[in-house]
């Protein structure tokens, strides 16, 4: 059974475990950063604002994530020098300014009273179980919003995007992205889900 809590709730006992959630479900996307997930989960660790996260818990063990926000306040906050110490002046650098321009300045373009549902990841293990769409379901069921904004989700995500239509998702953007020679992402696509 897959029980689906705040990650605040779990406290910060629970961060190191989340974190390699994430890593595990976005690692592929910061191989150019580093290969050993440990080193990643080091770097990563300090910047997850555990406030905005929920956690689908299996057997108690945390197998998926996502964070929920109104699209203004971060989900992450990252520290230059953590990223340096842990990948490295050059790599922590690249982190650092791919983080900068990446994860902050909030969605463009939301609405007041939407959300915006961030870093939606499973374990590699858990993978395939229905552990992204209860952590989903869970956030579409709180209560205060209407409207769901999936932003920046990356084309070679083809399960994500899947699911997301699944659950009634549509795209209203797609961007071209320039880091493709070391990502593979050609675009990043945006959907929205708007209810009742």
């Amino acid at each position: 059974m897959i029980e689906v809590v705040p990650a605040a709730r779990l406290g910060e006992g629970y961060r190191r475990r989340i974190t390699e959630v994430f890593v595990g479900g976005f690692g592929p996307d910061f191989a150019s950063l580093s290969k050993d997930p440990r080193r990643l989960a080091d770097a990563f660790e300090h910047m997850l604002v555990l406030d905005t996260f929920h956690v689908g818990l299996v057997d108690g063990r945390p197998a998926g994530i996502a964070a929920l926000t109104d699209g203004v306040r971060p989900s992450t906050r990252h520290s230059a020098a953590e990223l340096r110490r842990h990948l490295g002046l050059v790599r922590g650098t690249i982190a650092d300014l791919a983080f900068r321009s990446e994860f902050q300045g909030g969605v463009p373009g939301i609405r007041p009273g939407a959300a915006s549902i961030e870093f939606v990841a499973t374990s590699p293990d858990y993978q395939g179980r229905g552990v992204a769409t209860a952590v989903l379901d869970h956030l579409l069921a709180l209560p205060g919003y209407t409207e769901y904004v999936l932003a920046d989700v990356a084309d070679t995500n083809t399960a994500a995007l899947s699911l997301y239509r699944k659950l009634g998702f549509t795209e209203y953007r797609r961007r071209r992205v320039r880091h493709t020679r070391w990502t593979g992402i050609r675009y990043y696509v945006s959907l929205r889900l708007v209810r009742g």
